[in-house]
This record gives structure tokens, C-alpha cells and sequence, in this order.
């Protein structure tokens, strides 16, 4: 289960095979991606319904490739090879800037074979939930409400529409197989001037809005051009500013929600500058 999402760019693999193959190409490759990527850490032959997967899912892999290929080569849309955030020097002073197991912003497997989709991965870590949460109430404790993010006022606004209630039921749900979508099932509670919010409330903001197509392009939901900048403002917030490199590094460490929502604010800037919608599902 996961957050779907793409840059909506007029490229000419869209124009050639449309949103919707697209799509499954890339969530083909993805799920090879991650099956190759847990034979490695195991350290052992994959299983015999590994490679049958991988097999019945050949052709969609050779032209994912393909359409890689081209992203690779020609797409501004591609979100390793378009956009990244610049660091300076580690503040706490350990960490080396050469080690790239360590630093998490050399360039890295985003495990997306095509540049400009992307998925957030379901459960929602628990450590990272608390972190966002932290960070939420961090801003609000500490900045005078006329320099927070305009996101930031828009959900302790008693009339903001992120209630809450869609993740509040996304909690709830625990498939046949035990799968969840959030590993707290209680969202966090902040105080004082976010009293009125929760993580509900926040995980509500970045599922975006309805889609303005009624779902045309295979996605539900987006991030209007409009709305762009305030949400990658918001997230880098809460992501990035004021992270020191070892910081950031630990998070990283800790699990994949960290490193897969810093992709998805990278995905928002570059859909800013291409002047495009980010398309969720």
C-alpha cells in the first residue's frame, strides 16, 4: 500500500503511452526494486515466488527501462537529476561529507525507475510520525504565528477543512493480510497554540485535494499549481531547515518514511518550477 504521485509534465513518453501505463510501469519497477533491494540486505537466494513475480513481470520491466532511459536523458521532470537541496558544512562535526553511506544526500537509489513518480510507503513509521509532530509544535512554540508557514495557519484555523477524519478512518483499516496504514493507531496531540491539531489533522494536509479532472488521469487527488509553493515550504519546515547534516543522516537511519516524504517535497519544488500539478493517488 502507498501514496502514489507524479509530476504531471507533458513529456513525450506521457504523450506515448498515457498517465495510466506510465503509472504501471512505474509501480512495476518499484515492486521489483524493492524485492531485489530485500534479497540484498537478507543476504540470500531469492525465493522461488520472487522470481516467478519478476518473470511474469518482464515485459512491464523492459519498458519501464526504456521509458527510464529517456527520463534519464531528456526529462526536467526527473527528480534525482533535476532537483536537490544544498547543504553546508555538519554543524555537530561528525560526519564526513565523504562518506557516502553516511550522508544522505549523495545520489542514491530511489528504488522509482521512472524519474518523475514517486510513492510514499505505507505503514507511516511511528518515530517519524512522532518527528513531524515534534517539529509541528516546535514551529508553532517558537515562531511568532506571523512568520509560520501559511499551511501552518490554515490548520489551526477552526475552519480549516483538514479535519482529520480521513486519516482518523485510515487508522482503523487492518487488511486480511495485517497490513496498516499508520503504525500509531492514536494520532499525536499537540498543545498550546496547536492544541486544536493532531497528526490526523496534518496527514489530512498532505493528502492534497480532489482532483480538478475527476480522476482523468488515473489520480484522485493533487497538489494544484497554486498550492505548490506553501506545501513545499511547509514540509522543508518540518524536513530540512535547521537539520543538521547528522541529523538528517539519523533520520534516515531510522526508516524509509523520512527520506520517502524529503523525495516527495523535491518532487513539489520541481512541479513549482515546470509550472505543473503533482498528481496523488
Amino acid at each position: 500500500m502507498s501514496l502514489e504521485y507524479a509530476i504531471e509534465y507533458p513529456c513525450e513518453m506521457r504523450r506515448r503511452h498515457g498517465e495510466r501505463l506510465l503509472r504501471g510501469l512505474g509501480r512495476a519497477g518499484s515492486l521489483v526494486s524493492q524485492i531485489v533491494n530485500a534479497t540484498l540486505e537478507n543476504e540470500r537466494a531469492p525465493s522461488e515466488e520472487s522470481i516467478k513475480f519478476t518473470t511474469e513481470l518482464s515485459d512491464e520491466l523492459e519498458m519501464a527501462e526504456q521509458v527510464a532511459a529517456y527520463c534519464r536523458a531528456h526529462c526536467p521532470a526527473h527528480i534525482e537529476q533535476n532537483f536537490d537541496y544544498e547543504f553546508g558544512d555538519d554543524e555537530d562535526g561528525d560526519l564526513d561529507d565523504e562518506d557516502e553511506v553516511a550522508n544522505p544526500f549523495q545520489p542514491s537509489v530511489s528504488g522509482e525507475p521512472i524519474g518523475c513518480l514517486g510513492r510514499i510507503r505505507y505503514p507511516i513509521e511511528a518515530r517519524f510520525e512522532r518527528f513531524l509532530a515534534d517539529r509541528v509544535q516546535l514551529l508553532s512554540d517558537t515562531l511568532p504565528q506571523e512568520q509560520w508557514p501559511n499551511l501552518l495557519r490554515i490548520l489551526v484555523d477552526p475552519e480549516s477543512p483538514f479535519d482529520g477524519e480521513v486519516t482518523k478512518e485510515l487508522r482503523r483499516v487492518t487488511t486480511p493480510e495485517g497490513l496498516r496504514f499508520f503504525e500509531l493507531r492514536v494520532p499525536i496531540a499537540l498543545a498550546r497554540w496547536a492544541a486544536r491539531l493532531t497528526t490526523d489533522n496534518l496527514f489530512d494536509l498532505l493528502a492534497g485535494f480532489a482532483s480538478s479532472d475527476d480522476g482523468a488521469s488515473g489520480y484522485q487527488r493533487e497538489l494544484p499549481v497554486m498550492a505548490l509553493p506553501d506545501y513545499a515550504d511547509f514540509l522543508e519546515a518540518l524536513l530540512i531547515n535547521d537539520l543538521t547534516v547528522s541529523e538528517r543522516a539519523r533520520l534516515h537511519a531510522q526508516g524509509a518514511s523520512y527520506a520517502q516524504f524529503v523525495r516527495f517535497t523535491k518532487a513539489m519544488r520541481l512541479a513549482e518550477s515546470l509550472g505543473v500539478r503533482l498528481l496523488l493517488d
